[in-house]
């Protein structure tokens, strides 16, 4: 209620407000960088492991236990490591720092992937290394039914 009261009382001032108010919003648009597609760089590597026929427990425990923890001390500037374990598939999600040179993590986790699967189930592939890029991501999905 004091709003009101206040606009009610000195008129010009709050015209003033709005002015200002209106004026820098416009010089500060017009100030703004703009670009249609920015870069956006964001520090994941995705690393995805593959062997039909093993169960999802399996895969957990023989192959992305392992990856967890062989990236997790030796491959320096991670964040994070999100993990997802399916049939005959296995997902490692890296979150590194901002800043991280990715192209010197990517070279220390195909490193660390070729020395961890000698440990590994005999026969499995080495793993696909993937450069997340959010210029992949659909900004917006439709579905009809």
């Amino acid at each position: 209620m004091w709003i009101v009261r206040l606009a009610l009382r000195r008129p010009y001032t709050i015209a003033v407000l709005c002015s200002l108010i209106a004026i820098f919003g416009i010089l500060s648009t017009t100030r703004m960088k703009t670009d249609i597609l920015p870069a956006i760089d964001i520090p994941v590597v995705i690393v995805v492991w593959n062997y039909p026929g093993l169960a999802a427990e399996d895969m957990e425990r023989r192959v992305v236990f392992i990856s967890e923890r062989a990236m997790s001390t030796t491959v320096s500037g991670i964040q994070r490591i999100d993990s997802q374990s399916m049939s005959g598939i296995g997902i490692l999600k890296v979150w590194f720092e901002p800043g991280s040179d990715i192209g010197g993590a990517i070279a220390q986790i195909a490193s660390v992937m070729l020395t961890a699967s000698r440990i590994m189930p005999p026969g499995i592939a080495p793993p696909s290394i993937i450069r997340y890029n959010a210029s992949n991501v659909p900004v917006a999905q439709l579905t009809i039914s």
